[in-house]
C-alpha cells in the first residue's frame, strides 16, 4: 500500500509552512512538529489533558502535534497549541492557541515543549 500522507489541504499548508519558517529561522523545533504532522491520522498523537498535566510545569507553552482530548482537568495555568482539540478540551482549556498562532507568537521557538 502506497503512503499518501495528509489530504487536508489546510494541514499541508501548515506543514509547508512550518518547515519554511524552520529554514529561515534555523529552528529546528517546528521542523520536528512539520514532521509529526505529516505522519498519517492514525499515527498522529492524541493527548488528555490529564497528561498534558503530568509534564508541563505552570506558564509553559506546550505543543502538540495531533489532537487534544478532554479527559481530565486542566490545573495548571498552561498554554497549549495543538493542531485540533475536542470539544471537551476545548471547554476545560482557557489558554488553548492553534499551532499557526503560536507561530506567529514564537517564531523562534524558544521555552516550548513537545508532549506525546
Amino acid at each position: 500500500m502506497k503512503r499518501t500522507g495528509p489530504t487536508n489541504p489546510e494541514l499541508n499548508n501548515l506543514i509547508d509552512e512550518l518547515r519554511q519558517l524552520s529554514l529561515s529561522q534555523k529552528a529546528p523545533f517546528w521542523k520536528r512538529i512539520a514532521k509529526d504532522l505529516a505522519k498519517p491520522t492514525r499515527q498522529r498523537r492524541n493527548i488528555n489533558l490529564s497528561r498534558i498535566n503530568l509534564y508541563a510545569k505552570s506558564n509553559d507553552t506546550v505543543v502538540i502535534p495531533g489532537k487534544v482530548l478532554g479527559t481530565g482537568e486542566p490545573n495548571e495555568k498552561v498554554t497549549v497549541a495543538a493542531w485540533q482539540f475536542s470539544q471537551s478540551a476545548k471547554e476545560k482549556l482557557k489558554n488553548n492557541i492553534t499551532i499557526k498562532e503560536l507561530m506567529k507568537k514564537n517564531p523562534k521557538a524558544k521555552k516550548l515543549k513537545i508532549i506525546g
